[in-house]
């Protein structure tokens, strides 16, 4: 009976000495985590700098032309990559007929994502700016319901309802308020939640890999991008700007067009390595950061009672909602 027992029932298969399942934690699992773990940081880090840095040659340096900065982000992002596979340090598909088909509709959303953030870095102040960031997480969820068939909780809703309030209700009381500023990052949120879910699908698809999509997104569009910038004047302003003499000033600009490849970069990596909604997440705790440090810091804040009371419930449901996202998640994975 014993020896039959011990035929039904196997002592130690499946199960650890503490009585788990086995294999719970093992190498493979635990450097996955430091990996998506890194690849979140690198984004939150990158994206705050070059909130400071673009804020800094646009508002402070006054700089005429936000499409100027982006057409350098694009060249800096063309230069390093081909150098990159020429040294061998990366590798990416040469180019062939198939790159556009492939690459569709990332390169209009890239440059669209783009123009629109600087736009809205130059025309608005640091809290409102991070403020109205908030419904890109509310788009985000909705393309990736579409795209990716992906759902979401009830609590999660909430808390990205309560962030959505909070915008409004700051936007309510914006003495500051610059119409177009506000049309420009609305335009940014809606390019960067759908940015967002179409890098995964082809992430996934791996036809191209994160260099390949990185190259040929800024490859497309350059040429496009400095053609508007020649025929509408911006070119011929950024030229003529007077600050060029300023080495300070031209430290800043460089470290703006290469921040603008390691932003894109670290974009790629975390969307790889976690979610475009988890990359959204890391993107709303980074701007909690930043919308404290703009209204000490930023010089062009207007504070009113009202609009520190949204500003204030839009972190509360960002951080509600990073905690609620992050949870389930690892239930997900128990």
């Amino acid at each position: 009976m014993a020896q039959l027992r011990e035929r039904r029932h196997p002592r130690g298969v499946g199960k650890s000495p503490l009585g788990g399942a086995s294999g719970d934690t093992t190498p493979g699992s635990s450097s996955a985590a430091h990996r998506k773990l890194l690849a979140a940081g690198f984004y939150g880090v990158s994206s705050f700098l070059i909130v400071v840095v673009n804020k800094s040659v646009l508002t402070s340096y006054r700089f005429p032309s936000s499409t100027c900065v982006g057409i350098g982000q694009m060249l800096a992002t063309v230069v390093v990559l081909r150098t990159g596979k020429m040294l061998g340090v990366i590798s990416f598909p040469d180019m062939d007929r198939s790159i556009p088909r492939k690459m569709f509709p990332l390169p209009l959303l890239y440059v669209g994502n783009q123009i629109s953030g600087l736009f809205g870095t130059q025309r608005l102040n640091l809290p409102m700016f991070t403020v109205l960031r908030r419904f890109s997480i509310c788009l985000t969820m909705l393309f990736e319901g579409l795209l990716l068939k992906k759902t979401f909780s009830a609590p999660v809703k909430a808390t990205v309802f309560a962030m959505v309030f909070g915008a409004f209700v700051a936007a309510s009381a914006d003495l500051a308020f610059d119409l177009l500023g506000y049309i420009f990052i609305m335009t940014n949120n809606v390019l960067t939640a759908a940015s967002g879910a179409y890098v995964k699908q082809k992430l996934d698809s791996k036809e191209l890999g994160k260099y390949g999509l990185l190259y040929y997104n800024a490859l497309i569009m350059i040429l496009p991008t400095t053609a508007y910038a020649y025929y509408s004047g911006d070119l011929q302003v950024g030229l003529e700007y007077s600050g060029w003499s300023d080495q300070l000033f031209v430290v800043q600009f460089v470290l703006s067009c290469v921040m603008g490849f390691i932003l894109m970069y670290s974009i790629m990596l975390c969307t790889q390595y976690n979610s475009a909604l988890t990359t959204s997440i890391v993107g709303c705790i980074k701007n909690i950061l930043v919308t404290y440090i703009g209204m000490m810091f930023g010089g062009d804040y207007i504070f009113t009672w009202t609009n520190f009371l949204g500003l204030n419930i839009s972190i509360a449901g960002s951080l509600v909602y990073s905690y609620i996202t992050f949870t389930q998640e690892q239930t997900k994975k128990a």
